[in-house]
């Protein structure tokens, strides 16, 4: 099961190989992508304030405050933004008590998925922000696999957990399976 342990883990990894690559031009974009490299580490930063607002705010959509991580920000802020929030977003998923759901579009979520949510966020943008700059991000095994489980439980579990990430998420084909044009997390607790 997904924690805030792994949340930190992930905002730990990918602010430390954006930090790497502060010096690059994150104004290019991304290949595939509308967005730039900063327009995409600004989307991931933004969606981990607003899954840890929506989560501690409970089952009903909170609409009060629009959050807007700032792409012209330098690339170090980003960087760091992004690991900050992430932190942000592991203390309330660590504080929130068992059961209790939060807001999302796609349906409501327990801490568990919202940490698979922030976790795939970090892990998949880090992994395009990379491509843009011309640098390749591991994804950890162990991270995918846990991210995996939780919020894309039809995807196959007898290959490289990294690659079936991204697959998951709509950027490669994986092997005899094409190249996903839609998906969805599945955001509900499973069923016990």
């Amino acid at each position: 099961m997904l924690d805030g342990r792994d949340v930190t883990e992930v905002a730990e990894r990918c602010a430390a190989f954006l930090d790497g690559l502060v010096e690059r031009d994150w104004t290019v974009a991304v290949p595939g992508m509308e967005w730039t490299v900063a327009q995409t580490v600004a989307h991931a930063a933004d969606c981990l304030l607003w899954y840890a607002t929506e989560l501690s705010s409970g089952p009903v959509e909170l609409g009060t405050v629009v959050l807007d991580v700032q792409p012209a920000s330098s690339p170090a802020d980003l960087a760091r933004t992004l690991r900050s929030f992430g932190k942000l977003l592991a203390a309330v998923v660590d504080a929130t008590p068992a059961g209790a759901l939060g807001w999302h579009p796609w349906g409501l979520a327990d801490a568990a998925g919202f940490a698979g949510m922030g976790c795939d966020e970090m892990l998949v943008h880090t992994h395009d922000a990379g491509r843009g700059l011309g640098a390749g991000f591991e994804i950890p095994p162990h991270l995918a696999r846990k991210v995996l489980a939780r919020m894309f439980p039809e995807a196959p579990t007898d290959r490289d957990a990294a690659r079936t990430l991204l697959w998951a998420n709509g950027r490669v084909a994986l092997d005899d399976l094409p190249k996903r044009t839609g998906w969805r997390w599945h955001c509900a607790p499973p069923a016990s």
